[in-house]
C-alpha cells in the first residue's frame, strides 16, 4: 500500500531524518494504520449519533454560591510585604 516515494515524503514533511532500516519499518507501520482506517470504513455507523465521549459524563462541578469574602485585614496580614492595601511583589519586567 505505502511505497518508498511516500515513506520519503511523510518523513520530509515531519521533517525527519530516517535511516534505510527505520524507512522500512515507518513503511510496514504506515501500511498498519491505513489498514486499521480501512477497516474502520468498512462499519456500519447508519443511524448512530456523533458524541464527543464514550460513556456518559455528568458535571461534577458545584453550584456558585455568593459568600463574603474575608475582611482586608485579615488577608493583608499573611503579605510579607505591603503597600498600604496591596501586596507588594518582585518586579519581573523591565521597562
Amino acid at each position: 500500500m505505502i511505497d518508498e516515494r511516500d515513506v520519503e515524503h511523510v518523513a520530509r514533511l515531519a521533517r525527519l531524518a530516517l535511516g534505510d532500516e527505520e524507512r522500512s519499518r515507518m513503511r510496514q507501520q504506515l501500511g498498519r494504520i491505513l489498514q486499521y482506517i480501512d477497516a474502520l470504513k468498512a462499519v456500519d455507523v447508519e443511524g448512530v449519533e456523533p458524541t464527543s465521549h464514550a460513556v456518559p459524563m455528568t458535571n461534577v462541578m458545584r453550584d456558585d454560591e455568593v459568600v463574603p469574602s474575608r475582611p482586608r485585614e485579615e488577608m493583608m496580614a499573611n503579605a510579607p510585604d505591603r503597600a498600604g492595601d496591596f501586596f507588594r511583589v518582585p518586579r519581573i519586567l523591565e521597562d
